[in-house]
C-alpha cells in the first residue's frame, strides 16, 4: 500500500514565480519509484511543512561519525519522529570537492549513484564552505556512504570548531585574471592540515578561501577568516591597439561613461588619439575597467598575493571583512608556497592559543588588537594594512615620539626573547 502523502499548501507557494524552488525538487524525489528515500522524503516534506505552520525548527544535534574521523558528518535527529518517522534521521555529509570545482560527467554520475543507493538522492554543489553537501542519510548508512566515496577519492571536510574545507574559484585553469596558482594554494594547505579538519579541537571554525584576482569570485573578502587574493605590483599592461579598437566599437561616449567616470580614483584618462592613460600609483585594483576591456587591460607581470583575515558573519560583533594582514607575497616557487604554509600554520597556531571558545579570528583581532595580533604571528606593521579607508583626514601627532620610543623598545625586547605577547593578553584580559 502506497504511503500516503502530507499536505504541503504552504510549501506549494514557494513554488510560484519565476525562480525554481527547492520543494519542486523534494517533490520530485518524494515521487520516484525508489522505495529507498521517496518515503524518506515525504516525511521530509511534512515534517518542514509542519514547521512552516508553527515556525519553529524540530532538528536536533547528536553523535555522528565514521571510523577515525572526528567531523565532517552533520548530525540531524528529527524531534518529531513520531509524526514523521521515516526522516527520523536526517544526517549530512560534508565532502570535500576538488580545488577549483573540476569534475567530468562520468564522476558527477557515479556521485549520485552513491548517494541514491545510501542517502536520500538529495546532493548540493555547493555548501557555504564550498563543500559538496549529500544530505538526507541514516546513522547506519553513514559509514557505507563513506567508504564508498572514499574508494572513489574524495574525503570528508570539515564541520565543528575545525577546519573548514577550503574554496578556489576556477582560476589559471580558465580564467585570464589569474594571478597565481590557486589549486596549488588549495592543495598546500589542506594536505597540511587536514588533522585540524578531520579532528575538531580549535576554539571555532577557520576558513581559508583562494581568489586569483581581486574580482574575489569565491567571496573570500567577506566569507573566509583567512582570503588569499591574487594582485599584481607593477603597473597593469595595455594594449593601446585594443584600447582603440574598443572605443572604435563603443563610441568615446560610451567610453568614458561605462570605463574612465567610474574608476574609483579617478586613475584612468582617455587621450585626444584615443590611447588610455593609467596612473598605476593610484590604481585600487577594482579590476572593473580589466573586467570590461579584457583585449586591452590585463594584469602586470609581478604577481602574487594579499592576505586578509578575519571575514565572517554576524557572531559577536557583526559582520567584518577581511582586514589587509600581509599586503603583498610571491607565491610561485616552492620556496614561495612553503614560505606561504609555514605563515599558515602560525596563524592557525596563534589562533588555536589565543582565541575564546567560538570566536572567529576577526573577534580575536578586535578583542586583542591588530598590533598583538601581528607581534604573534611574526608580520612587521605596514601602512597598507587597513579595514577600511580613513573617515577623518586629521591626525593628531602630539604623542607620536613618546609611542614610537615605546615600540622600538617593544622590539629590543622582542628580539632579545624578554617580551611574552602571550603574557601581555593574560595581564590585558
Amino acid at each position: 500500500m502506497a504511503t500516503k502523502k502530507h499536505e504541503t499548501k504552504l510549501l506549494d507557494e514557494l513554488e510560484d514565480g519565476p525562480w525554481p524552488s527547492f520543494v519542486t525538487g523534494l517533490k520530485r524525489l518524494r515521487d520516484s519509484d525508489d522505495k529507498q528515500y521517496a518515503p524518506m522524503m515525504n516525511d521530509l516534506l511534512g515534517q518542514l511543512e509542519h514547521s512552516y505552520e508553527t515556525t519553529r525548527g524540530y532538528w536536533k544535534g547528536g553523535t555522528v561519525s565514521v571510523f577515525g574521523y572526528g567531523g565532517g558528518i552533520i548530525p540531524r535527529f528529527s524531534e518529531v519522529s513520531e509524526e514523521y518517522p521515516e526522516s527520523k534521521e536526517f544526517h549530512t555529509l560534508r565532502v570535500m570537492p576538488p580545488a577549483g570545482m573540476h569534475y567530468d560527467t562520468k564522476v558527477l554520475r557515479e556521485l549520485c549513484d552513491v548517494w541514491e543507493r545510501h542517502g536520500s538522492g538529495l546532493i548540493a554543489f555547493h555548501g557555504q564552505s564550498g563543500d559538496i553537501m549529500f544530505q538526507g542519510a541514516t546513522t547506519e548508512n553513514v559509514q557505507a556512504a563513506f567508504d564508498e566515496l572514499n574508494e572513489m577519492g574524495f574525503d570528508l571536510g570539515g564541520a565543528g570548531p575545525a577546519l573548514r574545507t577550503s574554496m578556489s574559484c576556477v582560476g589559471h585553469a580558465r580564467c585570464e585574471q589569474s594571478c597565481y596558482d590557486e589549486a596549488r594554494a588549495l592543495r598546500s594547505v589542506i594536505n597540511e592540515f587536514l588533522d585540524e579538519m578531520h579532528r575538531p579541537a580549535l576554539p571555532y571554525k577557520f576558513k581559508f578561501k583562494f581568489s586569483g584576482c581581486p574580482n574575489d569570485c569565491v567571496n573570500a573578502i567577506h566569507r573566509a577568516d583567512f582570503a588569499v587574493i591574487g594582485t599584481w605590483r607593477d603597473d597593469m599592461k595595455v594594449d593601446q591597439g585594443e584600447v582603440k579598437a574598443y572605443v572604435n566599437e563603443v563610441g568615446r561616449k560610451s567610453m568614458i561613461d561605462n570605463v574612465i567616470t567610474r574608476c574609483p580614483t579617478n586613475a584612468l584618462s582617455l587621450n585626444d588619439d584615443d590611447t588610455l592613460d593609467v596612473d598605476n600609483s593610484s590604481c585600487v585594483r577594482c579590476m572593473h575597467c580589466l573586467n570590461v576591456m579584457t583585449k586591452a587591460l590585463s594584469p602586470g607581470d609581478d604577481k602574487g598575493v594579499s592576505i586578509l583575515m578575519g571575514g565572517k558573519r554576524a557572531l559577536k560583533i557583526g559582520d567584518l571583512m577581511g582586514t589587509v594582514i600581509v599586503p603583498f607575497m610571491k607565491l610561485e616557487t616552492d620556496e614561495d608556497f612553503e614560505k606561504f604554509t609555514e605563515f599558515a600554520e602560525r596563524v592557525i597556531e596563534f589562533f588555536a592559543e589565543n582565541a575564546l571558545e567560538h570566536e572567529r579570528v576577526g573577534e580575536t583581532i578586535d578583542r586583542i588588537g591588530i598590533t598583538h595580533f601581528l607581534e604573534g604571528v611574526g608580520v612587521d606593521i605596514d601602512p597598507n594594512m587597513i579595514s577600511h579607508p580613513r573617515t577623518n583626514s586629521f591626525v593628531r601627532t602630539d604623542d607620536f615620539d613618546e609611542a614610537a620610543e615605546q615600540w622600538e623598545e617593544r622590539k629590543k625586547r622582542r628580539a632579545a626573547g624578554e617580551d611574552n605577547i602571550r603574557e601581555d593578553f593574560v595581564a590585558a584580559e
